[in-house]
């Protein structure tokens, strides 16, 4: 290579390096997608409109959330981990997003193809039982579950969904005796409840409320660490002798690899200003989700935490999805 040609390529590298940062600098100028890998009207779905309506009025350009449903969120998932990282793309994150590399036997996209970006919110597991179930908290349920003569069944919203880790958690940890019954959602697993195929089931606070309020459900205890503002006299599992019954719906976001820092910053800061409006806040909290926020830091500590914990139960209780 001649001394001019290399100077050509440096110089051509140092202009494509500086275009980049100032197309960094400049982002947002185009709508963004929030890619949402469940169907409209769940928890995840509803942190993900309040993020975006938040976050768009500091970034100045439309957010739009896209659902994708499918495959136990792969395919909302690979659609962000294969998307260019120019800031355009983002994943309103679950708890699949750790577990699913865990519990499959293959994925369309690696771990490190998704970067963390903030926390939207959280909401609790709520274990639910028919109304006139014979237990008054999670206490009396494991201990009756130990003595009967079958296990009992619960309802799950299929392998590596949140209730199957609940289970996972009472049945590695206290001993409860539970059969897994795999159902297609959350909330096929609360009719399973209601119309007594099962003996319990969790699902998360946005869609138990109503059947709690109405009576149609009882509660035994919430699977986080505090009391919903909402249902304050619903007592968290820890507060019941639980400690290691302990997860949420949670959502985040996630961006492509690759995506510079610059952007994630720019959108981790406007998210986090979005869950902290009072109004939005509140809103949030009337149907039992708490919003959080937060940086890429502290996400990236909660992501951590969580791997840990729950690569725990797969491990403990051979979770698999074959």
């Amino acid at each position: 290579m001649t001394r001019s040609l290399r100077l050509n390529l440096i110089a051509g590298l140092g202009a494509m390096l500086v275009a980049g940062g100032a197309a960094a600098q400049a982002w947002p100028n185009q709508p963004i997608r929030l890619i949402v890998p469940f169907s409209a009207g769940g928890a995840n779905d509803l942190m993900a409109r309040s993020a975006a309506a938040g976050a768009s009025k500091t970034l100045g350009q439309p957010i739009i959330v896209e659902n994708k449903p499918g495959d136990g969120t792969l395919l909302g998932s690979d659609i962000v981990a294969k998307a260019q990282s120019d800031g355009y793309t983002f994943l309103v994150s679950t708890p699949g997003v750790i577990s699913n590399s865990m519990i499959k036997k293959s994925m369309p996209y690696k771990d490190a193809d998704l970067m963390p970006v903030v926390m939207l919110g959280l909401a609790p597991s709520v274990i639910l039982v028919p109304a006139d179930a014979p237990y008054k908290d999670l206490k009396e349920f494991v201990a009756a579950s130990k003595r009967s003569h079958d296990a009992f069944q619960w309802a799950t919203a299929g392998t590596g969904s949140t209730s199957h880790f609940v289970a996972g958690m009472l049945q590695t940890k206290y001993g409860a005796k539970l059969d897994m019954v795999p159902y297609k959602s959350g909330s096929e697993s609360i009719t399973a409840v209601l119309g007594k195929q099962v003996e319990a089931t969790s699902e998360a606070s946005v869609g138990a409320l109503t059947y709690l309020k109405s009576g149609r459900l009882k509660a035994l205890a919430d699977t986080w660490t505090a009391r919903m503002a909402v249902y304050p006299e619903l007592s968290t599992a820890s507060e019941q002798g639980f400690p290691e019954v302990r997860i949420a719906h949670w959502a985040g976001l996630h961006a492509p690899k690759d995506t510079p820092p610059v952007i994630l910053d720019k959108m981790a800061a406007a998210v986090d200003g979005a869950m902290r409006m009072p109004a939005m806040a509140d809103r949030l909290r009337g149907l039992g989700i708490e919003p959080i926020g937060g940086t890429r830091e502290s996400f990236a500590k909660f992501l951590e935490d969580e791997r840990g914990r729950l690569g725990a139960v797969v491990k403990a209780t051979g979770m698999k999805d074959e």
